[in-house]
């Protein structure tokens, strides 16, 4: 990445421009407090932000409060209202019942003897005590200046904990896609976080591992691959339909000359690639002019953030290769025994079923991926018995069933797990939840839910789809079938996840025809 910096050009005299406010809440029982305070703190400016004041007349009113707004700055906390200790009970419950460790508590009393400083600083979580009589118009725009600036750091750290965690979070499962999102997600809340906080981010890439599939995707262009903000549901989308105007033009600015141009009210970084055409890093709404040691930052963290995201894109990439691999031998195996898209169709169905299970992400890409291989024992089948019209007698029965050892003999030895559980699945997805199935008799729960899942999918998808030795059911008959083996044949639980779920299984079905 360039060390060049790009900045805006000078317009004339700075504008000062409030974004937003901070909440203040005024807690006491006497009208003339709440009049005062205000009047005092009427022209109060911090940060370029003005106050929003908030009144509460006694304790309840207070709580009340603290259940509506999560983003109170600052209370000024009177002690004595309804009772002697209305205002200590208000504070209890801000850190206690509200678990609000982030506003900024300050205790005013008018008689500081029934509630001495010293035993209430040591029993509550409060931030500052303040009698009322030495609280002039000096010292509460002192004491408030001091509260925000602590509410305004320790949101700081809040933001920077929050992007951490989602980093770390994160980085268990980086090398899936979902991953991906999350962690760059999380980096760039980390780097506003740091910035002093954004009003929306946008991370814009050329790659091909977006959120949804590029296939159309234009790869001299550049796509939102995630966003914050108001950015947040633009995935996908062309840079030039995100942005114009001189935003759009910073934008190119950067990625041509492979730059961090920064301008009052926004920055666009450029995220260096060997591998890839580079990207961009794009954050709005800018609380302040960033220093020096700012700028370094963020060039710094875009280079980073590339490099973490070409090597995903890497693993992606075998990811992808091994999935592919898998479907196309499913497909070869579909047009060998005449079974059409029956594996394109069981795979979806097996999704739905899956996440009716509860599977986790992982589980339902693992088995997604697995699915096509489970009837691959049939190779081993002779093709006239496959082939064969009539009734198979008993031998060539036999014979059949072993496709299914045939299948777990021939993928177990692997040391992959997608390999592995598609062992299991061509092993096991024959079994019965009454025990009754084949090969080893197994039972109930003892049944791997992957080959439970299969079992229900692969039969519901066959009653409904003609077959050599069958023709198709309509809905009603399949599913009047399914029922009856509820609890023989099949999972119950799944069965009622299929009824639950048929609409869409149905649709599946529909948009994935066998060709004639």
């Amino acid at each position: 990445m360039s060390d060049e910096i790009l900045f805006a050009e000078d317009d004339g005299e700075e504008e000062i421009v409030n974004s937003g406010k901070w909440k203040v809440l005024i807690v006491d029982d006497e009208p003339e407090v709440h009049a005062v305070t205000k009047l005092a703190l009427g022209d109060f400016v911090f940060q370029d932000r003005n106050l929003d004041f908030i009144s509460a007349y006694n304790g309840e009113e207070a709580k009340q409060v603290f259940r509506e707004h999560d983003d109170i700055a600052v209370v000024l906390l009177d002690v004595v209202m309804e009772t002697d200790d209305a205002g200590l009970k208000v504070a209890d419950f801000i850190r206690n019942e509200a678990h609000n460790h982030f506003t900024r508590i300050i205790l005013r009393t008018g008689q500081p003897g029934q509630a001495p400083e010293r035993d209430v600083i040591i029993n509550y979580d409060i931030n500052d005590y303040k009698s009322k009589t030495e609280l002039t118009a000096q010292k509460l725009f002192t004491v408030v200046i001091s509260a925000l600036r602590s509410y305004r750091d320790i949101n700081s750290i809040e933001e920077n904990r929050k992007g951490l965690e989602k980093i770390i979070s994160a980085s268990a499962d980086l090398f899936s896609i979902l991953s991906l999102e999350n962690f760059i997600e999380g980096i760039v809340q980390q780097l506003a976080s740091l910035l002093g906080g954004t009003k929306g981010a946008v991370y814009l890439t050329s790659a091909v591992a977006g959120p949804r599939p590029l296939d159309a995707y234009n790869p001299n262009e550049l796509y939102v691959f995630t966003g914050k903000g108001a950015y947040e549901s633009r995935s996908g989308e062309k840079l030039e339909q995100v942005l114009s105007g001189d935003e759009l033009m910073s934008c190119k600015t950067a990625y041509e000359n492979k730059c961090l141009v920064y301008e009052d009210e926004y920055l666009v970084a450029y995220c260096g690639s060997k591998n890839q055409k580079g990207s961009l890093l794009y954050l709005s709404g800018l609380p302040r002019k960033l220093n020096a040691t700012d700028k370094r930052l963020v060039e710094i963290f875009s280079q980073n953030v590339q490099i973490a995201f070409d090597n995903v894109l890497l693993t992606k990439d075998i990811e992808d290769t091994q999935r592919e691999v898998i479907e196309r031998i499913g497909k070869a195996m579909e047009y060998h025994f005449g079974e059409g898209k029956h594996i394109q169709r069981m795979v979806k169905i097996c999704d739905v079923l899956g996440r009716e299970a509860g599977l986790t992400k992982a589980e339902l890409n693992t088995l997604c991926l697995a699915v096509p291989l489970h009837d691959i024992g049939k190779v081993k089948v002779p093709e006239g018995i496959l082939a064969k019209d009539d009734e198979l007698d008993e031998q060539e029965l036999n014979t059949l069933k072993n496709h299914a050892e045939f299948g777990y003999n021939l993928l177990k030895d692997s040391n992959r797990p997608l390999i592995k559980t598609a062992a299991l699945i061509a092993r096991d997805h024959h079994e019965f939840w009454n025990g009754n199935g084949y090969p080893r008799g197994k039972s109930g729960e003892n049944i791997h839910i992957f080959c439970r899942i299969t079992s229900l999918a692969d039969t519901y998808d066959s009653l409904r789809n003609k077959r050599k030795k069958q023709q198709s059911l309509d809905v009603e008959k399949a599913l009047e079938l399914i029922k009856s083996e509820k609890g023989q044949k099949f999972d119950p639980t799944l069965v009622d996840s299929l009824l639950t779920n048929i609409e869409e299984i149905e649709d599946i079905i529909a948009k994935y025809p066998d060709e004639e």
